[in-house]
Formats: structure tokens, sequence, C-alpha cells
């Protein structure tokens, strides 16, 4: 049956009543166009984000980042190539990110606390038990984990470059132990797009699905970005979240209030509804 605009609408009446929700901020989202982290943008988020927990949700952010700050620190325009050099970048970059989240979240009176994994922390059932537990009671604190890849020692998500994304596959990963009610992937398109007559787009509302159609209107990042995401891994990401009971939205974390649009219900980005379980 062919979806329709009311039934996408019926689903977005449900995403206010979300009380666990999964933030990933890609990297393009927090830097300007020169590549520096954008303050302005970042605080807007870190608002956003405070005023959800204020309200009673648990939220846990996913963000990118570490490699573009260190870019911008070591004074680098474009992302490097090798490995160790893309490692030094999260070194230096990972300390500065995290410091701004700390004065920001603090100037909130919120507590946020740092959480740095890689691939293989989902590999071994205890490391995945002692992940959730630690995400579980940092939440009953009162307090908002903010997760990122440790690119600095591991180097699965550097290497690979459509695989895991720009950190899309471990959001996934996040919302999915932690029994997350949404998923909301902030990036700097307005959602999935599709091709209309006149060789323009247009916004997909929502998609009951990510089948071969839908995965065939995306194509891969540019080389050289200081983001690796490409909405294919967003997609993916996406499917096994909807698999998992969580609903997912892709929308543009650069326009104003976004995330607060989004867990509001309002129609913004795409919407990729959760598969009951």
């Amino acid at each position: 049956m062919k979806a329709t605009t009311s039934e996408g609408a019926k689903f977005r009446q449900t995403i206010p009543e979300s009380r666990r929700i999964t933030v990933k901020i890609g990297s393009k989202v927090l830097v300007d166009a020169a590549g520096r982290p954008d303050r302005r943008r970042i605080e807007s988020l870190v608002r956003q984000i405070c005023a959800l927990h204020r309200g009673g949700a648990e939220v846990v952010v996913v963000s990118s980042g570490a490699i573009a700050s260190g870019m911008e620190a070591l004074g680098l325009t474009r992302r490097p190539s090798a490995v160790p050099d893309l490692q030094a970048c999260a070194a230096v970059g990972q300390v500065r990110l995290m410091s701004l989240y700390h004065d920001l979240f603090m100037r909130e009176k919120v507590r946020m606390g740092q959480l740095l994994l890689t691939h293989d922390d989902f590999e071994r059932k205890l490391s995945v038990a002692n992940l959730r537990r630690t995400i579980d009671h940092l939440l009953r604190a009162g307090v908002v984990p903010v997760v990122n890849e440790n690119d600095a020692v591991a180097d699965e998500e550097v290497k690979a470059y459509m695989s895991l994304g720009d950190n899309d596959h471990l959001a996934s990963l996040v919302a999915r132990q932690t029994r997350s009610d949404l998923l909301v992937m902030l990036s700097t398109v307005d959602g999935l797009r599709r091709p209309v007559p006149g060789g323009r787009s247009a916004r997909v509302p929502w998609a009951p699905a990510v089948d071969r159609k839908l995965l065939a209107l995306v194509r891969p990042p540019e080389a050289g970005s200081v983001s690796k995401g490409g909405m294919d891994s967003k997609l993916r990401a996406a499917a096994a979240c909807m698999q998992a009971g969580c609903n997912v939205v892709i929308a543009d974390g650069r326009r104003a209030d976004a995330l607060r649009r989004v867990v509001a219900g309002e129609d913004v980005g795409t919407l990729f509804p959760a598969v009951p379980v």
C-alpha cells in the first residue's frame, strides 16, 4: 500500500512521547564554512538538549567533531588520509570539543559526562552490559552522556570509508543498546530527498521502510570532506533502529531549533517510524 502524508503525520504524533532520546550530531553541523568549530551553533544545540533534559527526557548525545576540531587546531584545511594523522587530529580535537561541551552544559546548569567507545565494546556481552549499566546510571543521576568514537586509538571509523560512516553506525548501536524511543540524526541536509521533474529534488517527509528503492536515492560523500558519513550510512543506521522499535528522524541540524521541532512532532526532516516489536 502506498504511504500517505496523513499516515506520516499520525506517526509523528507519537514522537513527543519519547522518554529516552539519542541525538547524533554530525561533524559538518558542528563546524563553520572554514571548518572551524561553530560555537554559536553548538551553543544552540546544547540549549535544545538541555531543554529536553529539563522537560523530563533522558538524552544521550553521540557527537562527531573531534577530528574536525583537531584539524582546526593543527591548521589543516583538508581531512588527512593517513590513519596516524587522523588519530593525531582526534587526540587534539577531542579535548577541545569536550571542553567546549562541558562549559556550555555547565552554563545551562546541566551535568555531562564523556564516553569514548570503540566498536569492540559492542562485540562482547560483558562490555555491552557494562556500557548499558553506565549510561543508565548517568541518566538516573541527571547526567547527559556525550559519546564519541575513540578515534585516537581505534581506527575502524577513520579507515572504513563507507561501512561505519560518520558515527552513524555508532549512534545506531547506542540507540539500540540504551533502548531509546527516538534517534535524531542531525546532518546538513533536511532529510532524504528524491528527484522531481526539472532536475530538482524534494524532501521525503517519511518512509515506512528502508529498501533497495530508497537506498538508490543516495550517493556517497565527497572525498576530502570533514565528514565521512553519507545518507547511505544514515539509512542503514535508521533501518537497524526501526527493527529495534526506535523511531528515527534525519534532519538539518543547522536550522534554528531543529532538534526541538523534531521532538515536538513537527514535519521536519524525514521520519523512519519504528517497526512494532
